[in-house]
């Protein structure tokens, strides 16, 4: 059932991304851009740590879970270290996703020549 959930959940997250690309006309960017922050929003009123123990990793895998992890971060450093803990804490717990998509955008990059 944890599967049907996940996938169900996920797969609603993705298409309000598709409603709001093909009927909102929204680029790419905008919908990304702005799950992130509803990810951050949800984490604030403590809502998406809740989400994330219903759904799983229907909630975990989309870009709205950045946001969470990005917010939910720095509160937990901010605590510990003050204004400095802000910093510290979103990159903490964003590192490895953020230097994964930079290594693949670097390895894309050498393999395939931009368009002209």
């Amino acid at each position: 059932m944890e599967y049907l959930i996940a996938f169900a959940v996920g797969g609603a997250i993705c298409v309000v991304g598709q409603i709001l690309l093909d009927y909102f006309k929204l680029t790419p960017a905008h919908v990304m851009s702005s799950f992130v922050v509803i990810g951050a929003i949800l984490d604030g009123f403590d809502l998406y740590d809740n989400f994330v123990k219903f759904a799983g990793a229907g909630a975990t895998v989309p870009i709205t879970s950045f946001g969470h992890n990005l917010l939910h971060g720095a509160m937990h450093q901010a605590d510990k270290h003050g204004f400095l803990g802000i910093g510290i804490g979103m990159f903490e717990l964003t590192s490895a996703g953020i230097s994964a998509a930079l290594l693949f955008a670097f390895l894309v990059a050498l393999v395939f020549k931009p368009k002209g």
